[in-house]
């Protein structure tokens, strides 16, 4: 019998759409001021801790094996057919930022759109829905 800790997950999951809506408003109005700048970079960090954090429930509710990285973390949960194969590629960008925005954000370029960002409110939907499905198939939620 797994533990696995649904109301933790489920509390990250409904960060997403307003980190999500941030991201979204931010790409469309983008001019590269230091106020956008740092609502970008917070919704970046946002995102990976988000991921990071329900990926981590996830490996430690159903025993999966442990994650070596961040990296690690996408790639099994995408192994264990939590996430569609397709959203290793940016979710696994996306957590390679992690580093940048918590230990270097000195040198983090906070007058430019980040690439990540018009593409992560789609990318964050599929990664809620699928963790939902998963859940729900898994659990019998």
């Amino acid at each position: 019998m797994y533990y696995v800790n649904v109301e933790q997950i489920q509390q990250r999951l409904q960060a997403i759409p307003a980190i999500a809506e941030t991201l979204t408003d931010l790409t469309a109005s983008w001019s590269g001021s230091q106020l956008e700048g740092m609502a970008q970079e917070r919704a970046l960090h946002l995102a990976i801790e988000t991921v990071t954090d329900v990926g981590s429930f996830l490996i430690d509710g159903f025993i999966m094996r442990d994650a070596s990285s961040y990296e690690d973390l996408v790639d099994i949960i995408v192994e264990e057919n939590v996430l569609p194969a397709e959203l290793v590629a940016p979710l696994t960008a996306l957590v390679k930022l992690r580093k940048p925005l918590v230990q270097y954000y000195y040198e983090w370029p906070r007058t430019e759109l980040h690439e990540l960002s018009p593409v992560l409110p789609t990318v964050l939907a599929r990664f809620k829905a699928a963790v939902e499905r998963y859940l729900a198939e898994e659990l019998q939620l």
